[in-house]
């Protein structure tokens, strides 16, 4: 049995999140903090706030979304690598795209002591554009209702994140949902180029849709 991968980080995301829910002081430790992890080296944030939610419903959105899609990328990385290459890159996949995710924002907010931001969203925007790279047509239902073409939905999520990481005031990391998609679609086509030929060559025969 093939142990999944996926299922394995969202128990660890599920998990570290809880405890956090009930220890404020663990919180702040681990959040993305731009002011702390320039002026005290704490670049462990980085990594530990990709494992950290706000809220129940943060967490479980982020967790549903990447478990939907995650599943899927997961089991091509192992038919594209193999088993043993396939589980490491696709767990890198997740670890290096919640880092480089963050990179935008850390640049942008390191003299702004009250910034800061956590959660697995720019890994999970990664993953979710990884499988448009994978499967660019294949249907995505905005809010679970509306059916959209892959790569329709992905270029509107593009442009909807750059136009709200300059003009929201949400307090949501909008860089990291923009910068995660394209790192995560950098890192897998650096893994292998020709998956970017086969995402062209894809896009070249659109389908019918009933």
């Amino acid at each position: 049995m093939t142990i999944s991968i996926t299922i394995i980080i969202v128990a660890v995301c599920v998990l570290v999140s809880y405890i956090c829910f009930g220890n404020q002081e663990l919180f702040q430790k681990l959040k993305h903090w731009p002011y702390a992890e320039v002026r005290e080296k704490e670049w462990y944030r980085l990594i530990s706030s990709g494992f950290i939610h706000g809220s129940w419903m943060h967490l479980l959105i982020n967790m549903f979304v990447f478990w939907q899609f995650g599943e899927v990328v997961e089991a091509r990385f192992r038919v594209e690598f193999g088993l043993l290459w396939g589980n490491l890159f696709y767990t890198l996949l997740f670890v290096v795209t919640v880092v480089l995710a963050d990179i935008p924002s850390l640049l942008k907010h390191k003299d702004n002591v009250y910034y800061s931001a956590v959660g697995a969203s720019g890994a999970v925007s990664g993953i979710l554009f990884v499988n448009i790279l994978f499967y660019p047509w294949n249907l995505l239902y905005l809010y679970a209702i509306i059916p959209i073409p892959g790569i329709i939905a992905g270029v509107l999520y593009l442009i909807y994140s750059s136009w709200a990481s300059k003009n929201s005031r949400d307090n949501i990391d909008h860089d990291a949902h923009f910068y995660g998609a394209l790192f995560g679609l950098l890192f897998t086509v650096m893994l292998k180029p020709t998956l970017f030929v086969d995402f062209i060559n894809q896009l070249m025969h659109i389908p019918y849709f009933d």
